[in-house]
């Protein structure tokens, strides 16, 4: 199965968790496919079978600015290809901005719903006032994905 990851981050970690994934992902026999800056195009020309977004939240809520363009596009497009491919989400954020908390991580699941991606798991929320390991703190949701995915 082939799954694409889409990340958005500021400093670099949800980064760092996208491609952990990603490896984690090719270690348990699936085709993962990753890139920081990716288009609707690149995305497309791998004809993914699953999604995985990982983002991290900026100012009040939203998603970095490196990912505004393609969550822009994706929003505008809506690729009627992605219809019913299964996805999940992981959400970087600080407990400490209270409602805004993962807020990048929210935005990704209401657009996976706009395109009508099936959301596999529950969307993981990496807690930065808590954890220093991100990548991996999120092995034990991503090994649950894999199992899901292969449902």
């Amino acid at each position: 199965m082939k799954v694409a990851i889409i990340s958005g981050s500021v400093y670099g970690t949800a980064e760092e968790v996208a491609r952990h994934a990603a490896s984690l992902l090719t270690a348990a026999g699936f085709e993962a496919w990753h890139a920081a800056r990716a288009t609707v195009q690149d995305i497309q020309g791998f004809a993914p079978e699953a999604f995985l977004a990982v983002t991290s939240t900026t100012g009040m809520g939203e998603l970095p600015d490196n990912l505004m363009p393609l969550f822009s596009t994706i929003r505008d497009t809506l690729p009627a290809a992605w219809r019913g491919l299964p996805g999940a989400v992981i959400g970087l954020g600080d407990s400490s901005y209270g409602d805004t908390y993962c807020g990048g991580g929210e935005q990704l699941r209401e657009l996976f719903a706009e395109l009508g991606v099936r959301e596999v798991l529950p969307m993981l929320r990496l807690d930065a006032s808590e954890t220093v390991t991100p990548e991996t703190d999120a092995e034990p949701w991503l090994a649950e994905l894999a199992v899901a995915l292969r449902g």
